[in-house]
C-alpha cells in the first residue's frame, strides 16, 4: 500500500511545543548527554553503490544503528536519555538546585536515583535502553514485555538489573498495564508512545534520536534527497523528519514513513486523519514495529513532515535482511534485524511501483536507517541463513568500518 500525505497540515510548520522538541537546541543537549556516555561513538554510514546502481539511484547509503551505546538499537538514544533526564529534574527538586549531567555519578544524586523506579512497555529495544539507563544512574526498572516478545529478547532486557513483568496480549495492551501499575505503585512511566495528558517524556525519548540525525548530516558529502525510515508507533520517524525539516527547512528530503502490512498504525492515521486502532490479525516478523496505534505527539509531527507512507510484506523484510548481509559488488555486509532493514525494503518497493509519486530518480540521494542489528541472534540465522558474527566477520574483511 502506498499513500500519499494529503492531510491539510502537510508541509505546515511544527507546533511550538514540537519544534523545541526536535530543534536545534534539543539536539544540543542530547550530544552533551551523549558526550558523558564512556561507549559513545558515532555510528556508521555505510555507501552502497552496487545497489545503487541496481536500483537506478545517484547515492545510497545505510546509517547503521546496530552499533549504537552496545544496546544494537537505535532505541539505546531514546529511553536511557529520558530516564537521565528524569533523574535529573527529580535530584534537581529534592536537592533545591540545578543538578547537571556531569552530576550524575555525585552521592547525592544517585540516593535520589535509588528511590525512584521507572517503567515502560516494550517489544524489546526500548525496554532495553530504559533498563540500561537505569542500571546507569542506579535507579530501578520494572519493563512490561508483552506474550510476543521472545525470550532472548527479554533475557538481554533482564541482564541490567531490571524486574520483568510479562502480560498477556500484544504491544498495546503491555503499555496500558504498565501505565496501569506504575500509577498504583508510584512508578515513572517512560514510554516511547503517548496519550491524552502524558506526552512530555515520549518527546525526550524522540528528542534523543535527533542525534541520528545530526550524525549523518554531518557524515554525507551532500544531503539526501529522499529519507525512508520505518516505524512502530511512529516516534523515530517523526524525530528524524522533524528534525530534518527544522535544519533543512525547504531543502528537506523527501520523507517516507514504511511500515509492516500487518501492523501499520501510522498508515491508518494518514488514512483517517487522526490516530486509530487499528485491527490486529497475524503477528509480523517485524517484531519491533508490530504496533498497533499511533503516538499521538508522532502523528502531530509526521502530518506535518512526512511526504507518504507504505508498508512492505513480510518477504520484503526479509529479502533486505539477506540482500545487506550479502552484499553485491563492494559493498558492505550489514547485520539488519528483522525490523533493521525496513526502510531500505520501502524503497525496493517504491522505485519498482511509485518512482514518480517521490521523485525518485538517477539523481536521487537516498538515506535510510538500519534501526537494529541481531536483537535476536538465534532468529536472525533462522532468517538470514547466517549467524550475525559470520556477517560481521565478512564486513570486517571488505574494509568497512564498525
Amino acid at each position: 500500500m502506498f499513500l500519499p500525505n494529503s492531510n491539510a497540515l502537510h508541509r505546515r510548520p511544527l507546533g511550538a511545543a514540537d519544534a523545541e522538541t526536535l530543534g536545534i537546541a534539543g539536539a544540543d543537549t542530547v550530544e552533551r548527554f551523549l558526550a558523558r556516555r564512556d561507549n559513545h561513538l558515532a555510528t556508521p554510514l555505510h555507501a552502497l553503490p552496487a545497489l545503487a546502481g541496481e536500483l537506478g539511484l545517484a547515492a545510497l547509503h545505510v546509517k547503521d544503528e546496530g552499533f549504537r551505546l552496545g544496546l544494537g538499537s537505535f532505541k539505546a538514544l531514546g529511553g536511557a536519555y529520558a530516564v537521565f533526564r528524569l533523574v535529573l529534574e527529580e535530584a534537581s527538586k529534592r536537592l533545591g538546585r540545578s543538578v547537571e549531567v556531569g552530576d550524575l555519578d555525585r552521592p547525592e544524586v544517585r540516593s535520589v536515583a535509588a528511590t525512584m523506579t521507572v517503567a515502560c512497555a516494550t517489544d524489546g529495544n526500548h525496554g532495553r535502553s530504559v533498563a540500561q539507563g537505569a542500571e546507569l544512574v542506579g535507579a530501578k526498572a520494572a519493563i512490561f514485555v508483552h506474550a510476543g516478545v521472545s525470550d532472548e529478547r527479554v533475557a538481554a532486557i533482564a541482564r541490567y538489573g531490571a524486574e520483568m513483568i510479562r502480560v498477556d496480549g500484544n504491544y498495546d495492551d503491555s503499555v496500558r498495564q504498565a501505565a496501569r501499575i506504575a500509577a498504583e505503585k508510584g512508578w515513572t512511566v517512560v514510554s516511547d508512545t503517548s496519550w491524552p495528558g502524558y506526552e512530555r517524556i515520549p518527546g525526550l525519548v524522540m528528542q534523543g534520536y535527533t542525534a541520528i540525525v545530526r550524525e549523518a548530516l554531518r557524515q554525507l558529502s551532500d544531503p539526501p534527497t529522499h529519507v525512508f525510515v520505518q516505524a512502530g508507533v511512529g516516534g523515530i520517524a517523526a524525530a528524524i523528519a522533524g528534525h530534518l525539516a527544522i535544519v533543512l527547512g525547504e531543502a528537506r528530503p523527501v520523507f517516507t514513513v514504511v511500515e509492516p502490512a500487518r501492523a501499520a498504525c501510522v498508515f491508518g492515521a494518514a488514512k483517517a486523519g487522526h490516530p486509530v486502532k487499528i485491527a490486529h490479525g497475524e503477528a509480523t516478523v517485524m517484531a519491533m514495529l508490530e504496533c498497533y496505534e499511533a503516538s499521538p505527539v508522532a502523528w502531530r509531527v509526521l502530518a506535518r513532515v512526512a511526504d507518504a507512507f507504505m508498508t512492505v510484506d513480510e518477504d520484503d523484510a526479509v529479502a533486505v535482511m539477506r540482500r545487506l548481509a550479502r552484499p553485491s559488488g563492494n559493498d558492505p555486509a550489514i547485520v539488519a534485524g528483522e525490523s533493521g532493514g525496513v526502510g531500505l525494503a520501502g524503497l525496493i518497493r517504491a522505485m519498482a511501483g511509485h518512482k514518480a509519486e517521490l521523485g525518485l530518480d538517477a539523481t536521487s540521494r537516498v538515506l535510510v536507517i538500519n534501526t537494529e542489528a541481531a536483537t535476536d541472534p538465534r532468529r536472525y540465522a533462522e532468517l538470514v541463513g547466517m549467524n550475525p558474527a559470520d556477517v560481521l566477520a565478512g564486513k570486517m574483511l571488505s574494509g568497512a568500518t564498525p
